[in-house]
């Protein structure tokens, strides 16, 4: 399993890529996954209000100082690739269509969010799995609140929590998402 962190399609497609192309080298096959927070609203407005609030509080002085820490005192490509794609700047944020970077301004590691309503993440998802992403590690703030948001409005757009896919929920503990997630629990049973 290769995981990534959550960067417009274009530049997760070229990673995939990459890493198909190495593993292929050594003749294995990968499978792909990304680690992604959500906002999900039944409102495109209230997402993107969700989203404002959660760094509503946040200064400019905090914004600079984790900014510098995160390229400073990190060494991590996937860091530098987060703060990349803001720069720290709160003009920055929306990165991709519903994907926001806002997550990443004082956070380390995965900093996107998929920002919308449930058909608008849904449709986001599946551009992610169009380019091989099979696995979604997800989660937004607050947990606990965000976690029953998605699992009522966005889980029933992607086909989880249908009869088919508890049917095999005792063979997969991650996040599968789609037809993706369906097909590769039906070949493992």
């Amino acid at each position: 399993m290769y995981l990534t962190w959550g960067e417009p399609p274009a530049q997760v497609a070229e990673k995939l890529a990459a890493a198909r192309a190495k593993a292929a080298l050594r003749g294995r096959k990968l499978r792909f996954g990304i680690r992604l927070h959500f906002i999900v609203r039944e409102t495109e407005d209230e997402a993107w209000r969700a989203a404002d609030r959660l760094i509503s509080h946040v200064t400019d002085a905090q914004i600079e100082n984790a900014q510098a820490r995160f390229l400073n005192q990190m060494d991590s490509v996937g860091q530098r690739r987060m703060a990349q794609l803001h720069g720290g700047r709160r003009d920055r944020l929306v990165v991709s269509p519903n994907l926001w970077a806002g997550v990443g301004l004082v956070r380390g590691g995965a900093g996107t969010a998929l920002v919308g309503t449930p058909e608008q993440i849904t449709e986001r998802i599946r551009e992610y799995q169009a380019i091989g992403i099979d696995t979604i590690i997800g989660s937004g703030y607050p947990h606990l609140e965000e976690a029953y948001r998605v699992a009522e409005l966005l889980f029933p757009k992607l086909g989880l929590g249908t009869r088919r896919q508890r049917a095999h929920e005792n063979i997969a503990n991650e996040f599968s998402v789609g037809f993706h997630g369906a097909n590769r629990l039906q070949a493992s049973s």
